[in-house]
């Protein structure tokens, strides 16, 4: 193979890499979710989301957007824009986070969480694993369950 022959099978093979990056990622080449350092997320969230989001915070009670929010639509993820929650199974709980009766099939995960000398159960957003509260087995509804949710770690996208 002749240095030409090498140029521009290197050339094809770059050249190729690039376009699938480009869909693989998106238009914009951003990173996937899963892939962004503290740093991209700093970059992306304001602060009070990154807390929330990034380093499993929470935010005071009856202070989110969200708790008295009761219009149709869907609630996303902050962080990746997954839609996590219907608007139908969010009921006003009173404990002043937004809260939902069930998630969106496979798109919240669950994990046992030991901080603060209790166990819980943490849901996250299953794209991006951004922290988005608990739940608790003491729902009003049939599903028994209160997904306790974090008003910073949700958008809104209207019906």
């Amino acid at each position: 193979m002749n240095f030409l022959d090498h140029l521009m099978k290197t050339f094809f093979l770059t050249l190729f890499f690039l376009i699938n990056s480009y869909v693989f990622y998106g238009q914009n080449m951003t990173k996937p979710n899963q892939m962004k350092t503290d740093k991209d997320w700093k970059e992306i969230l304001s602060p009070e989301a990154y807390h929330i989001l990034r380093e499993k915070g929470t935010e005071r009670a009856f202070t989110g957007k969200y708790d008295k929010h009761f219009e149709k639509g869907v609630y996303v993820c902050a962080g990746c824009s997954m839609e996590l929650f219907d608007s139908s199974s969010k009921f006003n709980s009173h404990c002043g986070w937004p809260s939902f009766d069930s998630s969106l099939k496979e798109k919240v995960n669950e994990l046992k969480d030991t901080s603060h000398g209790m166990i819980r159960v943490e849901i996250v957003c299953s794209n991006c694993g951004g922290h988005l509260g608990h739940v608790f087995p003491d729902g009003p509804t049939q599903t028994g369950l209160r997904y306790c949710v974090n008003s910073l770690s949700l958008d809104f996208k209207e019906e």
